[in-house]
């Protein structure tokens, strides 16, 4: 609303301009659910073959675009995780992409170690953010493909982090003690009593 009436009052469009190339946009993606001119409604199989003609309809749009990359158009201030989602999904619009997680976890193992011989290596920094940076993006692949959200993946990882956590600390306050200042394998044990509370001595 702000934008629209800074550039209102500049001259350059209003807010109901805004508003009607929206509409335009939604009517113009969506073949299938609103009708032509003639009153024709587009057909569509299922989900997929909608997002497949969504996509194509973009590509038309940006066909008169500087950039005439299929990945034109992605916006580089989303946070990084849905970016790579974005850029995978249009690149398997054309069928660049793994069928099943079997070769992604594959892919994963690779990486993982790649990171692995460069921390034998003594890798440098930007080295090292590459490899770890490939790992992350196939992660982020690996819950694509098992129709997995990857942002509520990463916030239920958090979550329960943050619960036994909290939980150490507890234990470590009923024996008169806290966790700063003991060595690792204390903190493990009050990791462990936590994971086991929580989990009855389930594997997760």
């Amino acid at each position: 609303m702000f934008h629209a009436r800074l550039a209102e009052e500049a001259g350059a469009f209003t807010f109901a301009d805004v508003v009607a190339a929206i509409c335009a946009k939604l009517v113009r993606r969506h073949p299938h659910v609103f009708p032509d001119a003639e009153g024709n409604l587009q057909k569509v199989e299922n989900a997929a073959a909608q997002t497949a003609a969504w996509e194509a309809h973009k590509r038309r749009e940006r066909a008169g675009d500087d950039d005439p990359s299929l990945l034109a158009g992605i916006p580089r201030g989303l946070p990084e995780w849905l970016r790579a989602l974005k850029l995978q999904k249009r690149a398997a619009s054309i069928g660049f992409d793994w069928s099943e997680p079997g070769p992604v976890l594959d892919k994963l193992a690779e990486e993982l170690a790649e990171v692995r011989a460069e921390l034998a290596a003594g890798a440098d920094p930007a080295r090292l953010e590459d490899e770890i940076g490939d790992v992350l993006f196939v992660g982020v692949n690996l819950a694509r493909l098992t129709g997995i959200d990857y942002s509520a993946a990463l916030r239920r990882a958090n979550a329960k982090f943050e619960r036994r956590f909290r939980r150490m600390e507890q234990l470590a306050a009923a024996d008169g003690t806290t966790l700063a200042g003991k060595p690792l394998a204390e903190q493990d044990a009050y990791w462990n009593r936590a994971k086991t509370e929580e989990t009855g001595g389930a594997k997760p």
